[in-house]
């Protein structure tokens, strides 16, 4: 019932930003909250941030805090992740996934119910 798409990847140098988008569709995207996961070369899938589809409030895993921030546009159905000061190592597949609204915030890939088909974001030194 959610169909999500992701755009905005590429490269770019270490210091540099990208902002990715993930376009949202389907009647119950709002009951959802929308994560954004990355896969490095080498590297199990780990969450990167999450946002409450309804009230917008944001969860981020240590390593992006600071300088990663997710928003969301309800109008458009879309979530963005602005990434800052990338790094080398935030070289990954990006992907957007939608899972259910939980008393807690889901950081596990299993915990999503629908994936993007993923975007790739390459930092170079």
């Amino acid at each position: 019932q959610v169909q999500l798409v992701e755009s905005g990847g590429g490269l770019v140098q270490a210091g540099g930003s990208l902002r990715l988008s993930c376009a949202a569709s389907g009647r119950t995207v709002s009951t959802y909250m929308l994560g954004w996961f990355r896969q490095g070369p080498g590297k199990e899938r780990e969450f990167v941030a999450a946002i409450g589809w309804t009230d917008g409030i944001a969860y981020y895993a240590e390593s992006v805090k600071g300088r990663f921030t997710i928003s969301r546009d309800n109008g458009k159905n879309t979530v963005y992740l602005q990434m800052n000061s990338l790094k080398p190592e935030d070289t990954a597949v990006y992907y957007c996934a939608a899972a259910r609204r939980g008393p807690v915030w889901r950081t596990g890939p299993g915990q999503y119910d629908y994936w993007g088909q993923g975007t790739q974001v390459t930092v170079s030194s």
